[in-house]
């Protein structure tokens, strides 16, 4: 069988752009390395355009109870002072939901996976290895190894599209070199699970501005709550993620009879963008394009807005309504729109590093405006203010 599209990796952008694409009747192939969900938290926030495409895919509803409505970011010097109160507004967006939303990432990938599983012409393959991916003029033949038998296994498929994380193997497939914008930090990241109510914790997510040790707290759905600390050089991963270490990090907050731990990750925060998204029939998305710092929430929101852009264009190619030159629009209208988001993360990260009331101040207006136009395409003429822009969702009076 030759599937329309091969979708590697079945994170939430691959599943999202398996979801979009099954939609409009295209067959489609997920190939994903693991045996099922990955059972503890990473992402954790999305904003208002993302849940519109999570509507799109059709898991809103399920979705919906299973996420907390975030109020803002505050900035606090290190004796506690406000420096910045940056609030999401508590209404409805011109998107039609709320600007921004914490979520746990099982659930959502849960209701992705779910939500795939009714469309018949969609093919999931678990424990599957992606060895090469080799392309001809016709289509494009990914070697696979299953790691439960240790079989060879060969998928057939007109197009590929890696969401295959940072280490993408189709990102070396396409020869894309990565330009890297500088940002190179080691963060511990602790979640925790509440065993008591902590309203004092609060509900915003908060900047500590140390330039010795910066730190994020944030609220997550249910009794689940994320700090994350950046490391100093001299300090190895096993030294820091040891129960004693990660306690005594938290005892600011909460101690082992107020919660207990869940996760502890070092991670080492990243600038980069791919510098070729596409090479004939194999194109990346996701994390294997780009890479964020997650001060601002949008590493994996990025990855959504690939795959919301790269659908329905795949959609028109295979089904002969466009020409395969449609798909050069993605790259070029994401990879700008990429960069935008990763350099306003790159520039919070900076503020939380500052002590200076009056520069933490002078950024609070510029924050404001979050949403970069997308990248300058054939799709749409470039005079025009609101061309590359996302319109807004109206209500309908029924």
């Amino acid at each position: 069988m030759i599937h329309d599209v091969a979708v590697i990796g079945f994170g939430p952008t691959g599943a999202t752009l398996a979801n979009l694409l099954a939609q409009r009747g295209v067959s489609v192939c997920v190939l994903d390395r693991e045996a099922d969900i990955y059972h503890l938290p990473r992402a954790v926030h999305f904003d208002d355009e993302v849940m519109r495409v999570f509507q799109t895919v059709g898991i809103a509803d399920a979705l919906r109870p299973k996420l907390h409505v975030n109020p803002g970011m505050r900035f606090l010097s290190p004796e506690g002072d406000l420096l910045l109160d940056w609030p999401r507004p508590d209404g409805i967006g011109p998107h039609g939901w709320h600007r921004s939303f914490r979520f746990h990432q099982p659930d959502l990938e849960a209701c992705l996976r779910a939500q795939l599983a009714v469309h018949s012409r969609v093919t999931v393959l678990p424990r599957h290895l992606v060895t090469s991916i080799e392309q001809t003029d016709a289509g494009v033949e990914v070697s696979c190894t299953n790691t439960q038998n240790d079989e060879p296994f060969a998928v057939q498929a007109r197009f590929v599209v890696g969401c295959d994380g940072a280490r993408s193997l189709t990102r070396q497939v396409i020869d894309a070199n990565m330009e890297d914008f500088g940002f190179n930090e080691r963060w511990l990241v602790i979640d925790a699970v509440l065993k008591r109510p902590r309203p004092d914790l609060g509900d915003h997510s908060i900047q500590f501005c140390d330039p010795d040790r910066p730190m994020t707290y944030c609220r997550s759905p249910g009794d689940r709550r994320r700090w994350e600390i950046r490391l100093n050089p001299d300090e190895t991963d096993d030294a820091m993620t040891s129960p004693e270490s990660v306690w005594a990090m938290l005892s600011r907050w909460v101690t082992p009879d107020d919660a207990d731990l869940e996760r502890c990750a070092v991670y080492t925060f990243r600038s980069a963008v791919a510098q070729t998204w596409r090479k004939g029939r194999v194109m990346i998305a996701g994390d294997a394009a780009h890479l964020t710092p997650p001060f601002m929430g949008q590493g994996m929101c990025t990855g959504i807005r690939d795959a919301s852009n790269l659908a329905w264009k795949l959609a028109d190619v295979v089904q002969g309504r466009a020409a395969a030159q449609l798909l050069d629009s993605f790259e070029a209208e994401r990879a700008p729109h990429a960069r935008a988001y990763i350099t306003k993360a790159m520039e919070l990260g900076g503020l939380i590093n500052r002590l200076n009331a009056e520069t933490a101040l002078s950024q609070g207006p510029r924050m404001e405006s979050l949403s970069p136009r997308l990248g300058v395409s054939s799709m749409y003429a470039t005079k025009d203010e609101h061309a590359g822009r996302m319109f807004g969702q109206p209500r309908l009076a029924d």
